[in-house]
């Protein structure tokens, strides 16, 4: 069975997020990531954990004790916590596009918008 810190390693790698990626989604700074990672770190606390499994859409239970599958075997995506119910009327590609959005840090943020209002002038 594989060691917390490499299940959060995995969930963060395949969610194709950097560690200051994941520590601006959590909360926490980046060291705190690089310990959860560590053999022989820090191990995050619940409220985190669950978040580390909200964000890179894993299971908790899987994230927690390396029981049960790790991600939905059907291709679907796990719900975001907070997050609105999803729109009838949104497209594919918009669902795609807010799901990129929401792993930007703030800084890629405001250039996109920045983009997207030139875009649409």
């Amino acid at each position: 069975m594989q060691a917390m810190c490499d299940r959060i390693r995995r969930a963060r790698l395949t969610a194709g997020l950097s560690q200051s990626q994941l520590a601006l989604e959590t909360g926490v700074r980046r060291s705190a990531v690089t310990q959860w990672e560590r053999e022989g770190g820090t191990f995050p606390s619940v409220q985190h954990l669950a978040r580390v499994a909200i964000v890179t859409q894993v299971y908790f239970e899987w994230l927690a004790t390396g029981r049960g599958p790790g991600r939905p075997e059907d291709g679907t995506d796990l719900p975001l916590a907070g997050s609105p119910p999803a729109d009838p009327a949104r497209c594919a590609q918009e669902t795609e596009i807010l799901s990129l959005w929401r792993r930007m840090p703030a800084r890629k943020r405001q250039v996109a918008r920045a983009i997207i209002e030139m875009l649409n002038d």
